[in-house]
């Protein structure tokens, strides 16, 4: 995936709420004569440059947005960076820094007829975000989010078909196994291993056939 690979530090983690009333705000704000794509380029602009600021919360709006373009744009990653603007779209390592990030107690996973709302500190995930979460922590070795990941994983093919997004979970998983399996950046190569020795062939007398 395109995008800056330099990961900005962590200065805080803005919960959900907090971020869906920023955006709700930046996005009245904007002059209403401004063309659609032009609106979306400058919210995306400014939730950007607050995740490069420190707040990861945002990143995880931007990451979303980035694969709502890419469903609505018909995969055209081209489009998506031409309507975000270059070096903005959210890359593979941006979301793998934040996946291992999100702390999986404080995800909102309302259950089939629950009407409860989500506590104010809670971070509210699409599906196929929350299996990103999941599976980079349990290949980190979260026992919990393994655990997670098993139950989630079985309604998969269930949710196949009427979920658009869940194709986004199947390539970051793709990425970090390929990526995860690949040689770190550096590394030298494997010396050649040296061919076995010959055994030395029985002499033969001159009159052998």
């Amino acid at each position: 995936m395109a995008g800056s690979s330099e990961l900005p530090p962590r200065r805080e983690f803005s919960p959900s709420m907090r971020v869906d009333l920023l955006i709700s705000d930046w996005k009245a704000a904007l002059p209403a004569e401004v063309p659609e794509e032009a609106r979306e380029r400058q919210l995306y602009g400014q939730a950007w440059e607050a995740y490069r600021e420190g707040d990861h919360g945002f990143g995880l709006w931007c990451w979303h947005e980035c694969d709502r373009l890419t469903n609505n744009l018909a995969g055209n990653v081209r489009e998506v960076t031409r309507v975000l603007g270059s070096g903005r779209y959210f890359g593979f390592s941006h979301r793998k820094m934040l996946a291992l990030e999100v702390p999986i107690e404080r995800i909102y996973r309302p259950r089939k007829g629950d009407m409860s709302t989500p506590r104010p500190d809670a971070f509210v995930l699409p599906h196929y975000q929350v299996l990103c979460v999941y599976f980079a922590q349990a290949s980190a070795g979260d026992p919990k989010a393994k655990a997670l990941l098993e139950i989630a994983l079985g309604e998969l093919e269930d949710r196949r078909r009427a979920d658009p997004y869940l194709r986004h979970f199947e390539t970051f998983r793709d990425l970090w196994n390929r990526t995860s399996a690949a040689p770190p950046a550096g590394a030298p190569a494997p010396a050649p291993t040296p061919p076995s020795p010959r055994a030395p062939r029985p002499a033969r007398g001159r009159g052998a056939p």
